[in-house]
């Protein structure tokens, strides 16, 4: 039998991990995000409009990386029926994290717009049906891994535009991630948002 190089090995494994992060960005590409008016726009910042938003919701204990990881979890499972019965519920991008109180994170999941409250299955324990209401957000978009200094600095750069933009804040900052894990940090997009009065 023919002995197979750890190169060839190697480049088998980086060419399967390349066409199954390249599948999971093009499935997350076709997700669904709320639709939105852009109302002002300056690089990576925007001023938006967005309508209410129907959300499935968790609020989970622990840093920011356990949290959001926790509340992932709980949330795929309800869309997914992993532990309910009834169809699933098609995936949506992007994902919304916010501190809630002290050491506490709201992760949420925002529901494709084919659902009503009526209409979605009932959630199980740690999962609340809610809706986020009409409102306007201010943004800053940007690539890669979003690890606690970047959100950090693309909040004091937010604040500072909506300072610029003669603006008030009317929240504490939200983290919007449009993408799984699965994707590469080159090819992710993450937001700051903050709710503007």
């Amino acid at each position: 039998m023919a002995r197979i190089g750890w190169g060839k090995i190697l480049a088998g494994v980086v060419g399967v991990a390349a066409a199954g992060a390249t599948y999971f960005y093009l499935r997350e590409r076709s997700s669904e995000t709320p639709k939105h008016e852009v109302l002002r726009s300056e690089g990576a910042f925007e001023l938006r409009r967005y309508p209410a938003l129907l959300v499935a919701e968790t609020v989970q204990r622990g840093r920011r990386d356990r949290a959001l990881g926790n509340g992932f979890g709980l949330l795929a499972d309800y869309i997914f029926a992993e532990s309910r019965e009834g169809e699933e519920i098609a995936m949506t991008a992007p994902v919304l994290a916010q501190v809630e109180g002290k050491g506490a994170w709201r992760i949420r999941f925002i529901m494709p717009s084919v659902w009503t409250r009526g209409t979605l299955p009932k959630p199980g324990p740690g999962v609340a049906i809610g809706e986020v209401p009409e409102r306007r957000v201010a943004a800053v978009k940007f690539g890669g891994r979003a690890d606690n200094q970047s959100l950090a600095a693309k909040e004091v750069e937010l604040r500072e535009w909506l300072d610029k933009e003669g603006l008030s804040a009317a929240s504490g900052a939200e983290h919007a991630f449009y993408n799984s894990p699965f994707i590469p940090g080159p090819l992710r997009h993450n937001e700051v948002l903050i709710e503007v009065a």
